[in-house]
């Protein structure tokens, strides 16, 4: 298509009004039209990158294949236009004034007195040039986190409207997402929150092209004339976003209401028709499953379900290729204080997912988790954490070694199975320095894993400082543990399984990570493959007549 083309997507009245969705749903229809798209985040925390945040506080944190931890609307890009990004993709305001003071340290400013204008916006706008110089894509969908009018993101909400003049106005398209609620009380859509938004992005020079509005009720023909008129767009540029009960459902009503069409005809790039086929057949399985599996999400952050987006993302993935509806079952691991309660909470369940996390607490309940799955055959993935706690769990009660811990939880443990990863040891910051990105893993043939797999190595992206403590291996092997997944050098251990489960699964690695709406993780739709398996034959043999 020859020079990129750009599109910044802000934000307006709340926050989570799905900004990022809206950019990954433009992304897809993009993709779909045959164009190359990447997608940039800026975000205004002033933490080098979100590695080191509460779950609580900031969701999950999303992993690159080149190691970049990111934040998690990443995952949605990926998921949404199905290619791989990297650390040139999540920019933090952090990151911007670290650069910049270190070059001011340097002395690459000659003695100039540094400012927010130009040098923090110049360093903004040059990881936009730097992104697309290094991906080279037809459009570069730039996403500014927070809302307008937040104070932290006026440098980067100044440095994309420079960034206009810098590259030309056909070269650049300006979108923003804004509320347009609903009173029940007065029976109204009320469009005052969307102007007043409007109103304060173009006090600071940015005029948008586009609003895409969030809404609980569809905007009538007044609504739209009236946000038009008073936000200075194009009634046909007021695209409706109204509230969908299927994430992936979000592009095909973008498609519908002329997003991408819109966007193009704006930037004079043509048009094409796009190629939604099979996406559509993807989202028509999700919305017609042909049953139902209660899968138990067992974790130390059930409070924030954005804790583990990519896992709950990844289990909807699994169901719909294998005909399922996902009901997800929280489970907090501290309730899960001993076998009888832990029966009581996981009773019922179709599967069991033990998930990633850090620190001691709650890990008791994940080992009580995974004992009720190893004992009652219930399928089982276990991600990270969950493989540590995993091993200790058969340590403990099947090999024998009772003291059997990990060295993060116990430091002076005699039975360490789980062990600090040499290379981790004398590193004294914590941000940025775990084993982070995608690396190999060779997997044992006609294990499950290379079953689910069908080939003999695979890829897998990492974050973890722990790993399983080879001491043990020959106990745990002939306790009846496989260590079906090894790093080529067979030094690391990367996923375990017991071949006389049903599926008992769990990996080093981060599989959520690496699936697709499309395409999902092999490993998660082994798992849920087996629980439908499992819940037929339970329904069969209950359904048999009993001899009198």
């Amino acid at each position: 298509m020859g020079s990129t083309k750009y599109v910044f997507v802000t934000g307006g009245v709340v926050s989570s009004l799905g900004k990022g969705i809206v950019a990954a749903s433009l992304g897809r229809l993009l993709r779909a039209r045959g164009y190359k798209v990447s997608i940039l985040k800026f975000d205004p925390y002033i933490n080098v990158d979100p590695g080191t945040m509460s779950p609580f506080q900031h969701g999950e944190v999303f992993v690159t294949d080149d190691g970049a931890e990111t934040d998690l609307d990443l995952g949605h890009y990926e998921r949404f236009i199905d290619t791989n990004l990297t650390r040139l993709n999540n920019v933090t305001a952090g990151r911007i004034y670290q650069d910049v003071i270190a070059k001011e340290r340097r002395g690459d400013y000659l003695g100039a007195t540094v400012q927010t204008i130009p040098h923090i916006t110049d360093e903004i706008k040059n990881r936009i040039k730097e992104s697309a110089h290094q991906l080279s894509p037809d459009f570069l969908i730039c996403e500014v986190g927070g809302t307008v009018g937040d104070i932290e993101g006026l440098p980067f909400l100044e440095a994309i409207r420079q960034f206009r003049y810098d590259v030309g106005f056909k070269n650049t398209c300006f979108i923003h997402v804004t509320l347009v609620p609903y009173l029940k009380a007065s029976g109204e859509v009320k469009t005052k929150p969307s102007q007043h938004s409007v109103n304060t992005l173009r006090s600071i020079g940015i005029q948008p092209d586009i609003l895409v509005c969030r809404t609980e009720r569809p905007l009538g023909k007044s609504e739209r004339l009236k946000l038009a008129q008073f936000t200075n767009v194009s009634p046909e540029c007021v695209i409706e976003a109204i509230d969908m009960a299927v994430l992936y459902e979000v592009p095909l009503v973008m498609e519908k209401e002329g997003l991408a069409k819109q966007v193009l005809e704006r930037l004079n790039v043509e048009n094409s028709t796009p190629n939604l086929t099979a996406w559509q057949e993807m989202v028509q399985r999700v919305k017609t499953p042909s049953h139902s599996l209660k899968v138990a999400v067992a974790g130390k952050y059930t409070g924030l379900s954005d804790a583990y987006l990519s896992v709950i993302e990844s289990l909807k993935h699994a169901g719909a290729s294998v005909g399922a509806s996902i009901e997800i079952r929280w489970i907090d691991s501290e309730d899960c204080v001993d076998d009888e309660t832990s029966q009581a909470l996981l009773s019922g369940v179709d599967a069991i997912v033990v998930p990633g996390g850090f620190g001691h607490r709650g890990i008791e309940g994940k080992i009580n988790v995974v004992k009720y799955a190893r004992t009652h055959e219930i399928p089982f993935l276990g991600l990270c954490l969950g493989m540590q706690v995993a091993v200790i769990e058969f340590a403990r009660n099947v090999a024998h070694l009772t003291r059997a811990n990990s060295a993060e939880f116990e430091a002076k443990g005699d039975q360490p199975v789980v062990a600090m990863m040499e290379d981790q040891k004398n590193l004294s910051e914590k941000g940025g320095t775990m084993r982070l990105g995608q690396y190999p893993c060779h997997l044992v043939k006609n294990s499950k894993a290379a079953e689910a797999y069908g080939t003999d190595v695979v890829m897998e992206r990492h974050r973890h400082r722990y790993e399983i403590n080879n001491d043990y291996l020959d106990i745990l092997t002939d306790a009846g543990l496989l260590f079906s997944g090894t790093s080529p050098d067979r030094h690391l251990m990367e996923i375990i399984e017991l071949p006389t489960h049903p599926w008992f699964v769990a990996c080093q690695f981060h599989p959520e990570f690496k699936s697709r709406p499309d395409n999902p993780h092999p490993l998660f739709k082994g798992l849920l493959q087996v629980a439908v398996n499992c819940k037929q034959t339970t329904t069969a043999e209950a359904q048999q007549p009993v001899n009198s």
